[in-house]
């Protein structure tokens, strides 16, 4: 049975001509339909199909930050294919759902207002109707969808009736009497796209154009629908009880503490702190927000079952990720200060670490988080998502690693919506992944340099996790990996035992880490 019916072009003209009002979502040409989930033209969409059937490794020879538009979308791929992911290009297998009133609605406004500004101006160069797509990107037309001549604000509410990426006869039935259905479009078998950003494949549509509903896919042809949401929401409970139970300070907590912030005496006190007596406080507090972060993860269900080597890629790579994302909770908006040392701190009690830029992009990036106003069931999602990067290097099993950040990425599109966020928070928490893994790897050079002048201070001072974390032995390893010296191999088992023993998961976690904080 075919994955989508045949479609009218005179029945559906009506409808698809609404649609194609709206330009193109990636580069604003001028829109054929619903492609993988966006309103794209015939262009875009072949670029992102093409872009799925291969191991496609695209780069940007700029700073990763091309204007995509109808002259300049050839130029540069990575940045290309990034705003189709940012928007909502899927390569799921199989979507199917409802579209409810509201996303209708929506729609139907977007229509409206692009007809209504097509009225008032006339563009300058308006494209010649039947235009072919740009060069070498041009393919026959093929309708995403069907729909009523009743246009899109006849719409039913409910879509069912699809099994398996396939239409029963009840869709069939429903489409001649005037429903509609989605295009089923199988993705190519793909292990994923080695980005240099973050791995973005969202299994549901990040677009709020979607006509899908939140609990509207599954990954899988021998999952039924019910089965695969109910396995969604247990990981999303699963992954916000691990967050609230493993942050370093609870909310209640903190806003209090708000009014204790650093006074202008111990302000001198910090500023008095040699650059290794202030490199070492920060070490240690780093170290102890990454013990919890490493708790946090061994309680997500399946962190634990990824081979051991990939468990330490991930925690080595992302745990300081994970850290300067929930200092969005400790960070007040109000005066610029983020909690520290049991009182909240401005950026000049930093001063004497000798990296001003580095504080200073710090603090802007909790403050471009706190504005985003998560929940802390956001925040904990989000922290899992970034956490389980599968686009690390050195990855063994890089495809158990990926199924689960598509498990986690589909748990948090479904509580934005379900939380009725405001369009485009997900895209832009997306951006933020470029952001936090820049900060760190600020962090790596300033410690670099400081090392560099200082090595005794940190071979004797520093906690030993922050340097098994930050310092050179896991470099060893990766070189390792290329010449499969055992004995750096041996120094990556010393360094899984000590980081994956940390906070060991028993009955008696729970208890160790609220004594863990109040010590602290």
């Amino acid at each position: 049975m075919s994955g989508s019916l045949p479609c009218d072009l005179s029945r559906v003209s009506p409808a698809l001509s609404q649609i194609e009002s709206i330009p193109c979502k990636i580069c604003g040409d001028k829109s054929s339909g619903i492609h993988y989930g966006v309103i794209t033209c015939e262009g875009c969409k072949g670029f992102f199909r093409r872009s799925q059937q291969g191991a496609v490794s695209y780069s940007c020879p700029r700073q990763k930050s091309c204007l995509i538009d109808r002259t300049s979308r050839n130029r540069c791929q990575h940045c290309r294919l990034q705003k189709c992911l940012a928007v909502g290009m899927s390569r799921d297998a199989v979507k199917f759902g409802r579209m409810s009133k509201k996303q209708r609605d929506s729609l139907f406004a977007e229509v409206q207002r692009h007809r209504q500004q097509q009225q008032q101006e006339k563009p300058a160069e308006e494209p010649e109707e039947g235009q072919d797509p740009a060069p070498g990107e041009a393919e026959p037309l093929t309708p995403s969808y069907a729909l009523s001549t009743n246009g899109l604000t006849e719409l039913p509410d409910d879509l069912g009736g699809y099994v398996n990426g396939h239409a029963t006869d009840e869709v069939k039935a429903d489409s001649a009497i005037g429903g509609f259905y989605l295009d089923i479009q199988p993705s190519p078998d793909q292990s994923g796209l080695d980005m240099d950003g973050i791995k973005l494949e969202p299994v549901c549509d990040l677009s709020p154009e979607s006509a899908l509903d939140p609990y509207c896919c599954y990954s899988s042809g021998d999952t039924s629908p019910t089965d695969a949401m109910s396995e969604l929401e247990h990981l999303s409970v699963n992954i916000c009880k691990s967050h609230m139970e493993t942050c370093q300070y609870l909310r209640e907590e903190l806003e209090p503490s708000k009014w204790q912030t650093v006074l202008h005496t111990d302000l001198e006190t910090y500023q008095k702190k040699s650059q290794e007596e202030m490199w070492q406080v920060c070490a240690v507090k780093v170290t102890e927000a990454v013990q919890y972060v490493v708790e946090f993860a061994k309680r997500i269900d399946g962190f634990m079952e990824l081979c051991q080597n990939d468990q330490i890629v991930l925690l080595k790579a992302g745990s300081l990720e994970v850290v300067f994302v929930r200092m969005c909770r400790a960070y007040d908006f109000q005066n610029n200060t983020v909690y520290f040392d049991s009182k909240y701190a401005s950026p000049e009690v930093f001063k004497s670490l000798g990296c001003d830029d580095l504080i200073s992009s710090v603090f802007e990036f909790a403050k471009s988080m706190s504005s985003l106003q998560l929940t802390e069931d956001e925040i904990g999602l989000f922290s899992a998502f970034v956490l389980m990067s599968s686009d690390r290097s050195w990855l063994q099993e890089k495809s158990r690693v990926e199924k689960l950040q598509q498990r986690i990425q589909m748990a948090l599109q479904n509580l934005l919506q379900k939380n009725q966020r405001e369009e485009g928070v997900l895209a832009k928490l997306i951006c933020k992944v470029s952001t936090v893994r820049a900060l760190c790897s600020r962090h790596m050079e300033k410690l670099s340099a400081f090392r560099a002048l200082h090595p005794d201070t940190v071979h004797t001072r520093f906690p030993p996790l922050y340097k098994e974390l930050f310092g050179s032995d896991f470099e060893q390893h990766r070189q390792a990996l290329q010449t499969k010296k055992k004995s750096t191999e041996m120094s990556l088992t010393r360094f899984s035992l000590r980081l994956i023993t940390i906070a060991t998961v028993s009955q008696s976690t729970s208890t160790s880490l609220t004594a863990l904080r109040t010590s602290l």
